[in-house]
């Protein structure tokens, strides 16, 4: 059995592929599955199965052109309710894979359709826990409140991930790998570790949410100081739910102009320093210019759901990278255009007169923009400046 971890840190999402006899299944994949397509011609592989552990919140996922594109069949669980053509899997349910067996856990908590693929060769088990188990936590289970049509009430479903906590795991071997759907960085958990795999040994010496507790304490520790909730995760869960457009030919309806000015909502994802010398009036500046940029979250703190907006490039080279990235969370659809800048329609960013600041307080206003997480942290993110 040979397992290849996918990762795109900028959602921190891990997504996999199983390799067994010339046959291959993936798990949990991202919204461009060209890289899947890659693994399996360097390995010969026919792509065969494609999982969905849950309908994902942060990104929109591939399995449906997967599907389209190869044949594969879709796999996951009928309280998904999912509108594609697929196949249910459930506990009791099982797929050979060359000579690997593969099946079903159900393990709600983070969401009643929540599954985690057990794969089993002769001397290996590995367990793909979606957001169910992360690497030192568990996925919060606040999500559903306000999941567009998918809804369920955060306390029953910190209920349920007590009992997949307790029950679905205990008698699975402490050298079974975890393979997590999310990592560090993620909204789906508060306390994810930086570490991309682990055992359920480690897990069970070292997550809180093994330790000897009652359920009511369980509960009130997962309920305590969950980071927000953005506002494109119910987009996203619908989107996945439904099975998202081809990449490729939604990407393609997005207009390009050269050298061009636009009205609207403008994203300019150039670096700090050209954004400040100059910029389309009204534009706001969210950098895309590395993996350590979180443009896709900051994205949709700005834009919302079916919000059209136009996106700002530095080099025409970057439309392809950037249409990847805008896609990555759906939002593909309602960009406009994107486009390069005409340098006679820019203008510069003003400069916080320090010393005035400093001689009348009062005649600013300080706007702090930390969500609740940080703020009772009492840690300093920070903060812009608006004159009255």
């Amino acid at each position: 059995m040979i397992i290849k971890q996918f990762e795109y840190s900028p959602l921190a999402h891990y997504s996999y592929a199983i390799v067994s006899d010339g046959q291959m299944a993936i798990i949990d994949p991202e919204r461009d599955p060209i890289q899947y397509y890659k693994f399996a011609h360097e390995h010969r592989a026919k792509i065969v199965a494609v999982f969905e552990t849950h309908p994902h919140a942060d990104f929109v996922s591939s399995h449906l052109q997967i599907h389209e594109e190869t044949g594969a069949t879709i796999y996951n669980s009928k309280k998904l309710g999912a509108e594609y053509p697929h196949q249910s899997f459930d506990e009791g349910s099982t797929l050979i894979l060359g000579t690997v067996m593969l099946s079903a856990i159900n393990t709600p908590g983070h969401s009643p359709d929540s599954i985690t693929i057990m794969a089993k060769s002769e001397n290996k088990t590995a367990l793909f826990t979606g957001d169910t188990l992360f690497i030192g936590d568990v996925g919060r289970p606040d999500l559903r409140e306000k999941a567009g049509k998918m809804k369920a009430k955060r306390q029953e479903l910190a209920e349920m991930m007590y009992d997949t906590i307790q029950n679905k795991f205990k008698d699975l071997p402490d050298d079974a790998l975890v393979y997590p759907a999310h990592g560090a960085g993620s909204l789906c958990g508060k306390n994810l570790s930086s570490d991309k795999s682990s055992t359920l040994g480690n897990e069970r010496m070292g997550n809180w949410a093994f330790k000897k507790q009652s359920k009511e304490e369980f509960v009130n520790y997962l309920l305590d100081s969950q980071p927000f909730i953005p506002s494109y995760f119910g987009f996203n869960v619908d989107i996945n739910k439904a099975g998202a457009k081809n990449v490729r030919k939604s990407n393609a309806k997005v207009a390009f102009k050269f050298n061009s000015s636009e009205k609207g909502l403008l994203v300019d994802t150039r670096n700090e320093t050209d954004f400040k010398n100059g910029h389309l009036p009204g534009s706001i500046n969210i950098q895309a210019n590395s993996p350590s940029d979180k443009f896709e979250t900051w994205l949709e703190f700005i834009v919302e759901p079916n919000e059209i907006f136009h996106i700002v490039i530095d080099n025409p080279y970057d439309l392809e990278a950037i249409l990847d990235r805008v896609s990555k969370i759906g939002y593909e659809s309602q960009l406009n255009s994107v486009l390069t800048v005409d340098n006679n329609a820019l203008v510069k960013s003003s400069a916080l007169d320090l010393s005035d600041f400093k001689k009348n307080p009062s005649s600013y206003t300080i706007v702090d923009i930390r969500n609740q997480s940080e703020i009772n942290e009492g840690t300093f993110l920070k903060m812009l400046w608006h004159t009255r």
